[in-house]
């Protein structure tokens, strides 16, 4: 093979640089979405596209309330390369998700959606999650299909929508074939600082509501603050998080100090600083494992405040309301010896990454969703999750190269490994 940044590095700069131009937060995917189209064109991709429809979406344990999930306008694109006869050859996909989370502009640094060099660091929202790794995969089965010829067989390079918001695309992906053929195996490229994740945790998204009764704040002993109940409901959560975390276990999770953490991430009471703050709610993120259900896990931390309640006669009187938010994430998880992986570990070793062991994210991530299809998928990406939704999020250009060329052997390794004919 060609060196692939003597080949194509320059261009593959300036193309990662223009996509991360489009400021593409939730409902403004569409215009980098059609310049990508007209981008895959000119690289000689065939191109699909398709938009998810929202009675689909509630299809999904992931949008329990999908009717409140805006789809319209957000399509999402793949552009597909054939290798020699291509139904006699396996079809992996390389999948991206093209949408950001916002930005507070005041927290940056620099302009967040006009990429900054700093050496070989580049700065800009969604340089690690994940345009960067987009662009790597496209350029990497670019690659692929100009230097090697002895192969059979498809790559698709998915840019899906919504992933912050769990899945539209990928979840419209799953579920409806949006291509003339089957998949075999997928490799989603996460920020994972170039580690093989086979598994990711899930995470019930609950939404907490308590009742206290509000009075002036000269007679505050004539009200019911709810601040207490919550800080004794808090403590209780935490106990079995706790709890969990010493009694389900998991050979992937053992060197994070939580497996399975509870996060109480919005907060909220009160009206007035001279009134007793009389209503709270608060939204909630609980971990699940991989082999736990969501149900299962969400059953707990019910029963964990039914105890609570049982013991304050106010909340007994005033119980408090605990119900799901609009997306959930459930876990996910594949074998170590499915051949996506054992490509991509093969891949690895080749460029030079000797840890290949298998590790596990405390994050959700759409693996998930193609999992539940029956199609193995597997994380590996440049950059840290630690940057990921950060200020100034930054990714080191020289893993993006490196991670590119591992995509690329994964690439020539699954598909002259796995013929179908």
């Amino acid at each position: 093979m060609l060196d692939f940044t003597q080949k194509y590095g320059d261009e593959f700069r300036d193309f990662t640089e223009q996509l991360l131009t489009f400021e593409t937060t939730s409902g403004r995917e569409k215009e980098a979405q059609e310049w990508l189209s007209g981008r895959l064109r000119d690289l000689g991709f065939e191109v699909y596209s398709w938009t998810a429809d929202a009675d689909q979406l509630a299809e999904s344990p992931t949008f329990p309330n999908a009717e409140a999930i805006d789809v319209d306008e957000r399509p999402s694109v793949a552009g597909v390369l054939e290798f020699g006869d291509p139904a006699a050859g396996p079809t992996i996909i390389l999948n991206g998700h093209i949408d950001v989370v916002p930005v507070e502009e005041s927290s940056w640094e620099t302009d967040p959606f006009k990429p900054t060099w700093d050496g070989d660091s580049l700065t800009a929202r969604g340089a690690v999650d994940m345009k960067s790794n987009l662009a790597a995969c496209i350029f990497a089965a670019k690659y692929v299909h100009d230097v090697e010829n002895d192969l059979d067989g498809r790559v698709v390079v998915e840019s899906v929508v919504g992933e912050e918001e769990g899945g539209i695309g990928a979840v419209a992906a799953a579920l409806s074939n949006p291509y003339r053929f089957e998949r075999d195996a997928a490799i989603i490229t996460e920020p994972t600082e170039l580690d093989v994740v086979t598994a990711v945790e899930g995470s019930v998204m609950m939404n907490l509501e308590i009742e206290g009764r509000s009075a002036h704040a000269a007679t505050r002993w004539e009200g019911e603050s709810v601040l207490p109940h919550f800080e004794r409901i808090r403590a209780a959560f935490r106990e079995l998080e706790a709890n969990r975390n010493d009694r389900v276990t998991h050979p992937l999770y053992e060197s994070f100090p939580i497996s399975w953490p509870v996060n109480f991430g919005v907060v909220d009471a009160g009206t007035w600083a001279s009134s007793v703050p009389a209503h709270l709610s608060s939204e909630i993120r609980i971990g699940v494992a991989p082999g736990e259900t969501n149900e299962e896990v969400e059953t707990e931390f019910r029963d964990e405040l039914d105890t609570v309640v049982a013991e304050s006669d106010w909340l007994s009187t005033h119980p408090p309301t605990f119900e799901r938010r609009a997306i959930q994430f459930e876990p996910a998880e594949i074998d170590a010896d499915e051949p996506v992986v054992t490509a991509l570990q093969t891949a690895m070793r080749n460029r030079g990454l000797n840890d290949t062991d298998p590790r596990g994210a405390t994050y959700g991530a759409d693996s998930r969703h193609y999992i539940a299809a029956g199609i193995p998928t597997v994380l590996f990406g440049a950059g840290s999750i630690k940057q990921a939704h950060f200020p100034n999020e930054t990714v080191e250009w020289s893993e993006v190269l490196t991670a590119t060329e591992v995509l690329a052997d994964a690439t020539v390794e699954f598909l002259s490994t796995n013929a179908t004919a």
